[in-house]
């Protein structure tokens, strides 16, 4: 006798909302309780709730205390019941604007907090969708100022290059754990950038040569739905 195995199908979901200058200290509090609730919640595999920055530096300096996010990896059948929950709800009613971007993951290296959450990849279905770029890295403490040095020149290629939508320093500790939230018009304008970016190229060289982290995760993903809107400011 045979069993069949239903495969369950997941998605990833960035949230990042904008809060009233009041709500300051609920963000604070909320990112250990609402990653720890979140993880908790029926269907979801991975959590993790974010600061943000401008990611010019990856700094403390970047840090913009309005603007908070959330990355997490959910079955498509809890995704609606997760967006009504109370942790969402909660962040909703405190927010003077909130972006959600549904997001399945194409391509996915390395590991976050020793796991690959995106492990689940599908080959881009849409040529004309969207694309999201998550990189997170836990850098080593006695890389973070020769890290810090060369951001800048990449910084400037991103926002420069074509096909940029907009990008996101995100952060789990204003220092050490650094990553960045982009997105593009295109698979291909991401790729330029990744591939035919000086700055990049170098920052890539750097990465094999100077050894500045001790974890990290590159992983592209095609836009499937995107609510709200998003900006690389951090105007209030």
């Amino acid at each position: 006798m045979s069993s069949k195995v239903t495969k369950i199908e997941k998605v990833t979901v960035a949230y990042f909302f904008t809060v009233k200058g009041k709500s300051i200290p609920f963000a604070f509090m909320s990112m250990a309780i609402h990653a720890l609730r979140a993880r908790m919640f029926t269907g979801i595999s991975f959590a993790k709730l974010l600061g943000t920055g401008s990611g010019e530096t990856f700094t403390p300096s970047d840090a913009n205390l309005y603007r908070w996010g959330m990355v997490v990896v959910i079955s498509k059948d809890q995704l609606s019941a997760f967006d009504q929950s109370s942790i969402i709800r909660g962040w909703r009613r405190r927010s003077s604007s909130e972006f959600r971007a549904v997001m399945t993951p194409i391509s996915s290296h390395g590991l976050w907090a020793k796991k690959n959450p995106f492990d689940f990849t599908t080959p881009l279905v849409n040529p004309d969708a969207k694309i999201a770029a998550i990189t997170r890295a836990r850098i080593k403490w006695s890389k973070n100022f020769i890290f810090w040095k060369s951001v800048p020149p990449v910084v400037t290629d991103l926002h420069q290059s074509p096909g940029f939508i907009a990008a996101i320093g995100i952060g789990e500790a204003p220092i050490g754990l650094q990553g960045t939230f982009s997105l593009w018009e295109s698979a291909a304008a991401l790729r330029d950038f990744a591939y035919k970016g000086a700055a990049h190229q170098k920052a890539i060289a750097q990465t094999k040569e100077i050894d500045w982290y001790a974890e990290e995760l590159f992983a592209r993903f095609e836009v499937v739905e995107i609510r709200g809107e998003i900006s690389s400011d951090t105007a209030r």
